[in-house]
């Protein structure tokens, strides 16, 4: 016999030696029709390694794809707060208060005189960055709103007041109007 723990069953009487030849007989059996039809025994141990790789492929294609969307949304936050950096227009001797809606409250900011008809006319806009409220061109605002509309809060249409005042250009004003 070649195999140790078989030598030590057979001294301490736990099997027989019709019982490790009928083993053995089996095993050799096993191998050779294995080998005869290549058919591999399945390993799970294997099989389970495996499952255990996909896993782990598949939860770190999740996080990376999670980190590449942190570093997009960053990209996107720098390029708004570059964008309004650059195009701000300076308020600091505004003295004319203007008067806008922030989600239902009323916030205030001080202009000067010619913005608040330039807002109003959709040639500015007003955006919020980081608690701060800034006028920037509407050019400006709609690369943010491309970007993240949250970010817009007054960005009025400019085609509306043309319309307004198109739509009485065919009548014509008599002069001799009394009143």
């Amino acid at each position: 016999m070649s195999n140790a723990l078989q030598e030590q069953l057979l001294k301490a009487g736990l099997t027989t030696e019709k019982k490790v030849k009928k083993e053995n007989h089996a095993k050799r059996k096993k191998t050779k029709l294995q080998k005869k039809s290549k058919i591999k025994e399945v390993d799970e141990s294997k099989l389970l390694a495996q499952k255990a790789d996909t896993e782990k492929r598949q939860r770190d294609r999740e996080l990376n794809r999670q980190k590449e969307d942190t570093a997009k949304q960053k990209a996107i936050i720098a390029q708004i707060k570059q964008l309004i950096d650059v195009s701000k227009i300076n308020l600091s001797n505004g003295e004319t208060a203007y008067n806008f809606d922030d989600n239902k409250v009323i916030k205030r900011i001080y202009v000067t005189d010619a913005l608040p008809d330039q807002i109003s006319r959709g040639k500015l806009a007003i955006v919020k960055f980081d608690e701060k409220y800034s006028v920037v061109p509407t050019v400006v605002a709609n690369k943010i709103k491309d970007r993240d509309p949250s970010y817009i809060i007054v960005l009025n249409d400019s085609n509306t007041s043309e319309e307004i005042d198109d739509e009485y250009a065919d009548y014509q004003i008599p002069d001799d109007l009394m009143w």
